[in-house]
């Protein structure tokens, strides 16, 4: 981050908004310097140069990837005069960079179930979160004819994708944490940094990546943690095939989250009607909703926005809080 003096100074500077002049934001004044001077943030010199790589090592030797000195220089942990750059302390057991879990209980993220936060080399964070994620995904059975079906509530290689690009693909320029939340229902990964300046959203859909962290995405090739550049995305979207809904991406100025949701939940929807299934979608955005709601959402009259709710209830979909007029609807489980 900008030290206090520099930003005070560079806050001196003002921006169009519209028709007027306003001061420029912290992060606003940081987005100029980066279009400016360029995203080198991994190339630029370490602070700490008392850096140790246990983790790394140890991943290196998993693939049977040399990891001495030539090959620091060569991947960019090390610059020209000997000296670790931030690529080299992202990997290094001295990364102050964290990742942050948490599994609730609700919808409303006021109950957790667990939580942890995750630090170390990023080849360790990677290693470890995905194992944490993975005892969540639950394989749950159903039986077709004579066979018992074993299927997953997310598809491992989605999970995968989604953390890797969360790791590549953040600005390490700021020192917050990358974010995962998981619900029954979906997983959220939530990292610092939007998409690279140039690259719409769009184009990362059509499979075209401009790394943000090129020496970083390079090591994870090299480890076969990637296969190529830009087929994330495309993988994490072909994973739901066959599903009604499918990974949600958003992107900020400032921040790119990726939704993954519960495939064994989608199959469950599966067995709705149109009605019922925009109903349960009003879910993503409520933690209740009111008869008002649905005649209003859907553009239905009061009988049947009262039908459509009856039908919800049998099947457990969603559940009553209150009498009367005051009867608002939640999820039933």
């Amino acid at each position: 981050m900008l030290s206090e003096s520099i930003v005070l100074e560079l806050k001196q500077e003002y921006v169009r908004q519209g028709a007027s002049t306003v001061p420029a934001t912290e992060t606003a004044i940081l987005r100029m310097i980066k279009e400016t001077d360029g995203e080198k943030y991994e190339d630029s010199r370490s602070l700490n140069q008392e850096l140790t790589f246990v983790e790394a090592d140890k991943e290196f030797k998993s693939q049977n990837v040399p990891f001495g000195t030539s090959q620091q220089k060569t991947l960019g942990l090390v610059n020209a005069n000997g000296i670790y750059t931030n690529l080299g302390l992202l990997l290094s057991d001295q990364c102050v960079h964290t990742i942050k879990l948490a599994v609730f209980g609700d919808k409303a993220k006021a109950v957790f179930k667990d939580r942890r936060e995750f630090t170390g080399s990023l080849l360790e964070q990677l290693n470890n979160v995905f194992e944490f994620i993975d005892r969540y995904n639950r394989n749950r059975s159903e039986i077709e004819g004579l066979r018992r079906i074993d299927k997953r509530d997310y598809p491992v290689e989605a999970v995968r994708e989604a953390l890797l690009n969360a790791l590549i693909h953040r600005d390490y320029s700021f020192s917050d944490s990358t974010l995962i939340s998981i619900f029954d229902d979906r997983i959220e990964f939530v990292s610092i940094g939007g998409l690279v300046r140039g690259i719409t959203f769009d184009d990362i859909m059509l499979g075209i990546s401009v790394a943000r962290n090129r020496n970083l995405a390079n090591v994870f090739y090299r480890l076969t943690l990637i296969e190529a550049y830009g087929t994330g995305m495309p993988k994490i979207i072909r994973s739901y095939e066959g599903y009604d809904l499918k990974p949600q991406i958003k992107v900020t100025d400032n921040a790119f989250k990726i939704t993954l949701y519960n495939t064994n939940e989608i199959s469950k929807k599966a067995l709705l009607n149109n009605n019922e299934r925009a109903v349960m979608a009003l879910f993503v955005d409520k933690d209740f909703v009111i008869r008002k709601d649905i005649e209003t959402a859907l553009s239905v009259s009061q009988t049947m926005a009262v039908r459509i709710i009856k039908g919800l209830l049998d099947k457990n979909e969603i559940r009553a809080v209150g009498q009367g007029k005051n009867t608002k609807y939640v999820l039933g489980r």
